[in-house]
């Protein structure tokens, strides 16, 4: 092979996007997926079983989520969770049997809901996409050897991009779109104090983050207002990749060698679509004065304490 081939093929490698093909053996480890019944929860699930992992499926709805755990070629069960239910969290995590966790995938989330709120009281996208996992993950943490997942959305930047620690549920202003834009910032800020706490207190855990892009799923059929639910299901056809394509950034994330609070997403124009790659986040979902912050109120919502012996201030 000439000089000149050898760099052309070289470049070709260098080109080639990461896909679930490139997963490493995962045999004898297990993952907890939530929300794996569907979408990129469930090609993640399938991905990651197919690899040799046993997948454990965290849906709210169990008969669902056998439905789904059949389709899938490996090992797999079906637990109950409902995200919205903080005695649900408590119970899946209490039945947790004493065996290691090597990766808790985030997965599961509502998304620009007309106003609801969870069982506990909260906004219902607040209380399942961020509340929810909150608790769940310091509840499991004492059995998780690998990493936790978070899935989070480029919807951080949307709005004014901030916290409203005044107004969480917001009451006052009750916005879809601004209300899920707030859950999936909190999901960043929960990644980046979770890491925080992780590496001061030795534990070789890794907490990252990921967001499928503009990923083909059911996600989007739940928006408040019909004209929404029109627009997203022609975007849906017309403009967004695949579910497995979407599930691409959790799986990277999962699995390859990256620093905690690490946030993969498509490496494609405006992260739309494309390969996994290392992406950017808003200056507000880097800020650690505000992540910290956050930690303390989730702690005092969900009545959940972080396992990690840490300092606090």
């Amino acid at each position: 092979m000439t000089e000149t081939k050898q760099q052309q093929s070289k470049q070709q490698q260098t080109k080639r996007r990461w896909t679930a093909a490139d997963l490493p053996d995962l045999y004898g480890r297990t993952a907890v997926v939530t929300g794996a019944n569907s979408g990129i929860g469930l090609t993640a699930a399938d991905a990651l079983a197919r690899a040799g992992a046993h997948v454990v499926f965290a849906v709210r709805d169990p008969e669902r989520g056998r439905a789904a755990a059949a389709t899938v070629n490996g090992s797999t069960e079906v637990r109950r969770l409902d995200l919205a239910d903080l005695t649900s969290v408590r119970e899946f995590a209490a039945g947790w049997e004493d065996r290691p966790l090597d990766l808790l995938i985030n997965n599961a989330g509502v998304m620009m809901l007309p106003k609801q709120r969870t069982k506990d009281g909260f906004e219902m996208q607040f209380g399942t996409n961020h509340l929810g996992h909150f608790a769940l993950t310091n509840l499991l943490l004492p059995h998780i050897t690998g990493r936790v997942v978070t899935v989070s959305s480029a919807a951080h930047r949307w709005g004014d991009g901030t916290i409203h620690f005044d107004d969480l549920n917001r009451d006052a202003d009750y916005d879809p779109r601004r209300a899920y834009g707030q859950s999936k910032l909190a999901n960043l800020l929960f990644t980046l104090e979770l890491q925080r706490r992780l590496t001061e207190s030795g534990s070789r855990v890794r907490a990252l983050a990921a967001h499928p892009g503009y990923s083909a799923t059911n996600l989007q059929s739940h928006a408040a207002s019909p004209v929404a639910r029109v627009g997203m299901r022609l975007s849906n056809r017309f403009m967004a990749q695949s579910d497995r394509a979407g599930a691409l950034p959790t799986l990277y994330a999962a699995t390859q060698d990256l620093p905690g609070a690490s946030y993969v997403g498509p490496d494609g124009w405006g992260e739309w679509r494309g390969g996994p790659t290392l992406v950017s986040r808003s200056r507000a979902a880097s800020d650690p004065g505000v992540a910290r912050r956050l930690w303390t109120v989730s702690e005092e919502l969900t009545g959940v304490r972080c396992p990690l012996e840490v300092q606090v201030a």
